[in-house]
């Protein structure tokens, strides 16, 4: 197991990402919308702005929604939709709690194959099939878990699970652009 994810320029976020299990999640789940490196350091200001402990599941689905909701509000605020993202994060940890007895670790523990993996991941309360397939390759490559067939369930396009350095979080920020724009219809101009 690494030491530290390295996908934010903070040293001490990076090793909380491979370190405990529901940071690196909850920065899966964020990143949408912002940065990457803004989504996968906002688990370290979390676990900051809830006394410092190891971030725990069972304590963020029973805080009220509204105060959950201030700590992703403060300043800096840990996504640009506070909001709705401690909500997502609330139903992700509720989840956990009800289906792995509140750790992230569990959803991956002892799965035989890469579809079975996927399937947990994809019923995970904010995770699409895409960002499923993105978090199966980051388990894969950076935290080997690595269930017969995992490669298959896994993205097969850039992301944030093929970032062994942060200077390659521009290069992969770069490539999804390209990307993109190879993917949009080209506008013929007509006269």
């Amino acid at each position: 197991m690494p030491t530290a994810l390295h996908f934010t320029p903070d040293a001490g976020a990076n090793r909380l990402l491979a370190s405990e299990p529901l940071a690196v999640m909850i920065g899966m789940l964020l990143d949408q919308q912002v940065p990457m490196e803004w989504a996968f350091n906002a688990p370290a200001l979390l676990k900051e702005r809830l006394g410092g402990d190891p971030l725990d599941a069972n304590t963020i689905a029973k805080m009220e929604p509204s105060a959950l909701e201030a700590v992703f509000r403060a300043k800096p605020a840990l996504h640009r939709y506070p909001g709705s993202m401690a909500k997502r994060t609330q139903a992700l940890c509720a989840h956990l709690v009800e289906h792995y007895g509140g750790r992230a670790d569990a959803v991956w523990k002892g799965v035989k194959t890469g579809h079975e993996l996927l399937a947990r991941v994809v019923a995970l309360p904010g995770f699409g099939q895409a960002k499923a397939r993105i978090f199966v390759g980051l388990l894969g490559k950076r935290l080997d878990v690595r269930p017969a067939g995992w490669e298959v369930a896994a993205a097969d396009w850039p992301s944030i699970a093929d970032v062994d350095s942060y200077e390659r979080v521009l290069e992969i920020r770069e490539k999804k652009r390209a990307m993109k724009a190879a993917a949009k219809p080209s506008q013929s101009s007509g006269s």
